[in-house]
C-alpha cells in the first residue's frame, strides 16, 4: 500500500478520483489550491484507490496524506 502526500500546504478545490479507480502514475488525483494559484497532485505510482482521506474545501499541509492506493 503506498500513500498520496501533499506536496505543499493548500486549500483542496477538486478530487478527481473514486474510491475503487485504477489509476496511473502521473494521472492527477486532486487540484490543490496554493497562493491563488491552482496545482494538480499526481499519482506517484499505479494502483487502485483504496481511501480518500481528504475533503473539497479541506485545508491541508505539505506532507499531508490526500489518499491511501493498494
Amino acid at each position: 500500500m503506498a500513500a498520496i502526500e501533499s506536496p505543499m500546504s493548500g486549500k483542496v478545490l477538486e478530487i478527481l478520483v473514486e474510491v475503487g479507480q485504477k489509476i496511473a502514475e502521473d494521472d492527477e488525483v486532486i487540484i490543490l489550491e496554493a497562493m491563488k494559484l491552482e496545482n494538480p497532485i499526481y499519482a506517484p505510482q499505479d494502483g487502485v484507490v483504496k481511501e480518500i482521506k481528504v475533503k473539497v474545501g479541506q485545508q491541508i499541509a505539505e506532507g499531508d496524506v490526500i489518499a491511501e492506493l493498494e
